[in-house]
C-alpha cells in the first residue's frame, strides 16, 4: 500500500507537470486525428465530387456526436470516474481512422466519422478532470496547457492536407493509426496515475473540489450567466467551423491560391490561435475570467468584418489578430463555467467543449447549404457578422482574482 508520505505528497497542492504535460500531448494527438476529418475536405470535393452540404453533414456528424455526448460522460464522472475510459476512447478513434482511409462509399465515411467523434466525447471530460486533478493552484495555466494541446492538434489540419492528403488521397489517413496507437499507450500511463489518485482520495476520505472566485449567485442567476457563456460559445464555434473547414474554398476561388498554399493561411489562424489559447488561461489568472471572455469577443469584431474585403497581404495579419484574440478565451470559458458550478467539474468541461462541437457542426450544416445555394463569397459575407453576437459577454458576472485550489477536505 502506498506510504502516508506518498499519499500526501501526491494530493499537495503543487502542480503535476508530467502529467499536465503528457494529458496535453495526447490531446494534440486527439485532436490532430479529428483534424483529418476537414483536412479531407478538399480530397473528398475533388475526388468523390461531394457537394459542400455533404461535407457539411460530415462535419456534422463528427461534431454533434462529441457534442451531445461530452456532458454525459462528464456527468457520469462526475459520479464515478472511470480511469481506463481515456484509452478507450482512443480506441474509438483509431477505429474510425481505419475507416475513414478505405471506405469506399459516403454512408461508410459517416460511420467512420461517428466512431472518431465518440472517441473525441469520451476523452474531453476527463481529459480535462487529470488536468484539473494535477493543476494544483494553477488552474488558469492548467487548463490552458491542456487545452493547447488540443487547438495545436487542430492547427495541424491544413498541413495533414497539404502535404499528406492531397499528394497521398483518402488511404492517406492510414498514417494516422500510429499516431492513434501512441495515444493509446500513454493513455494507459496517465490513466494508473488517474487511479492511483481516486485511491488515496479514497483512502483519505478526500475529494477535489474547486473554489469559485465568483461572488455568491442564485440557482437563476447561475443559469442565465451558463446561457450566456453558451451564446458566447456558439459565435467562437460557429466562426471559426467556417475558417478552419471552408475558408479554403474562398482562398481558391477569391484569390486564385493552391489548396497547399491555402491551407498554409488556415494553419498560420490556427497556430497563432493555439498560442492564444495558452496565454489566455495565466491571463485569466492574472485579471479575471470575465476580463479575458470580454477581450477576446470584442477585438475580433471589426477585423472579421474586413476580412471578406481585404487584399491577401492583408488577409494574412487579419488571421493572425483573429485567430489570436478570439481562441484567446478557450480554456477560459471551460474554467468560468466550472467556478459557476464548483461541483460538477467534468459535467462543465463536457458541456463547454462538447458545446463548442455541437455549435461548430450546426454551423458546418449552415455554411455548406448556403455555399451552394448563394455561393461562397456572400456566405464569407454572412458570417463576418457572426463575432457581434459575442458581445452579450458583457452581461456576465465578474469574478474576483481568487486562484482556484483543489483537495479541499
Amino acid at each position: 500500500m502506498t506510504s502516508e508520505k506518498t499519499q500526501s505528497s501526491s494530493l499537495a497542492s503543487n502542480p503535476v507537470y508530467p502529467i499536465i504535460f503528457a494529458i496535453s500531448g495526447v490531446h494534440l494527438l486527439n485532436d490532430s486525428l479529428q483534424s483529418v476529418i476537414p483536412a479531407m475536405f478538399p480530397v473528398f470535393e475533388k475526388d468523390l465530387g461531394l457537394t459542400f452540404t455533404q461535407l457539411g453533414l460530415i462535419a456534422f456528424a463528427l461534431n454533434m456526436v462529441a457534442s451531445v455526448l461530452q456532458p454525459v460522460v462528464g456527468y457520469f464522472s462526475d459520479r464515478k470516474p472511470k480511469p481506463y475510459s481515456l484509452p478507450f476512447g482512443m480506441t474509438c478513434s483509431f477505429l474510425g481512422i481505419a475507416g475513414l482511409a478505405f471506405a469506399p462509399e459516403y454512408w461508410m465515411i459517416l460511420v467512420s466519422v461517428i466512431f472518431i467523434g465518440l472517441g473525441s466525447a469520451i476523452f474531453h471530460p476527463e481529459g480535462s478532470r487529470v488536468s484539473f486533478m494535477a493543476a494544483g493552484p494553477k488552474r488558469g495555466l492548467s487548463q490552458s496547457i491542456y487545452q493547447v494541446g488540443g487547438n495545436s492538434g487542430q492547427a495541424l489540419a491544413p498541413l495533414i492536407s497539404a502535404y499528406i492528403l492531397v499528394p497521398l488521397g483518402q488511404k492517406g489517413a492510414a498514417l494516422f493509426l500510429l499516431v492513434a496507437a501512441f495515444g493509446i499507450f500513454i493513455l494507459m500511463k496517465i490513466s494508473a496515475w488517474y487511479k492511483e489518485q481516486l485511491e488515496q482520495e479514497r483512502l483519505l476520505n478526500r475529494k477535489r473540489i474547486l473554489l469559485s472566485s465568483m461572488d455568491y449567485l442564485t440557482k437563476k442567476q447561475v443559469g442565465i450567466a451558463l446561457g450566456l457563456l453558451l451564446v458566447i460559445i456558439f459565435a467562437r464555434s460557429f466562426y471559426v467551423t467556417n475558417i478552419t473547414s471552408f475558408y479554403i474554398f474562398h482562398l481558391i476561388e477569391e484569390y486564385g491560391l493552391t489548396i497547399q498554399n491555402g491551407q498554409l493561411c488556415i494553419f498560420l489562424f490556427l497556430a497563432v490561435g493555439a498560442a492564444g489559447t495558452f496565454f489566455g488561461g495565466p491571463f485569466a489568472d492574472k485579471i479575471g475570467r470575465k476580463n479575458v471572455i470580454v477581450l477576446s469577443l470584442l477585438v475580433p469584431i471589426p477585423l472579421a468584418l474586413l476580412l471578406p474585403y481585404a487584399s491577401i497581404p492583408v488577409v494574412l495579419i487579419l488571421l493572425i489578430l483573429i485567430g489570436f484574440f478570439i481562441m484567446l478565451s478557450f480554456s477560459v470559458t471551460v474554467v468560468y463555467a466550472q467556478e459557476l458550478v464548483p461541483s460538477k467539474i467534468g459535467t462543465m468541461a463536457g458541456l463547454t467543449v462538447g458545446l463548442s462541437f455541437g455549435m461548430g457542426a450546426i454551423g458546418a450544416v449552415v455554411i455548406g447549404i448556403l455555399m451552394d445555394h448563394i455561393g461562397i463569397y456572400p456566405t464569407m459575407v454572412i458570417i463576418s457578422f457572426i463575432p457581434i453576437i459575442g458581445i452579450v459577454g458583457l452581461a456576465l458576472p465578474r469574478d474576483h482574482n481568487i486562484t482556484a485550489q483543489p483537495n479541499v477536505s
